[in-house]
């Protein structure tokens, strides 16, 4: 019992002071960010249309693959192929976890309607907020993020 209290003071304690959640995904060795209750990556969104379309789109059943251990979906046959062609162009940094987060090394959720593109690659943040603070130093929290993101993951 003792144990218990001193482990739920020190999760609490942490929750207070912790800007994120970390997730339970970089512990499991996932790759990409798929939310706990699915295998769906960029929350279902095609990471296609971030590229093409400079909007998040949403992916259909219709027009899916499963790459790095995550289902991805499409918006079209022609985006999947993109897709398909080249996965590592189209798939967010660091498996779409928090790109503020994994500068800062830990995971977080990233959020498929809070992204920019950046030298060509798409990165996720946590929310609006988070995002803010990223926006601070865009390179240095990359830096950062491309140091961590092997080791987080792994």
């Amino acid at each position: 019992m003792k144990t218990f209290a001193i482990a739920l003071t020190l999760g609490l304690a942490a929750a207070g002071t912790a800007a994120l959640p970390s997730t339970s995904h970089a512990a499991s060795g996932d790759l990409i960010y798929t939310g706990l209750f699915s295998n769906t990556a960029v929350g279902g969104y095609d990471a296609v249309s971030y590229h093409t379309d400079g909007a998040p789109v949403r992916g259909s059943r219709d027009f899916r693959t499963e790459w790095n251990g995550a289902e991805w979906r499409f918006a079209s046959q022609e985006n999947l192929d993109l897709f398909l062609a080249n996965p590592e162009a189209y798939a967010p940094a660091y498996g779409g976890y928090c790109a503020w987060a994994m500068a800062q090394g830990y995971t977080a959720k990233g959020d498929p309607e809070v992204w920019r593109i950046v030298d060509g690659v798409l990165y996720l943040n946590f929310d609006r907020s988070v995002q803010e603070m990223w926006e601070e130093d865009i390179p240095g929290f990359i830096e950062q993020a491309n140091a961590n993101y092997p080791a987080i993951v792994s």
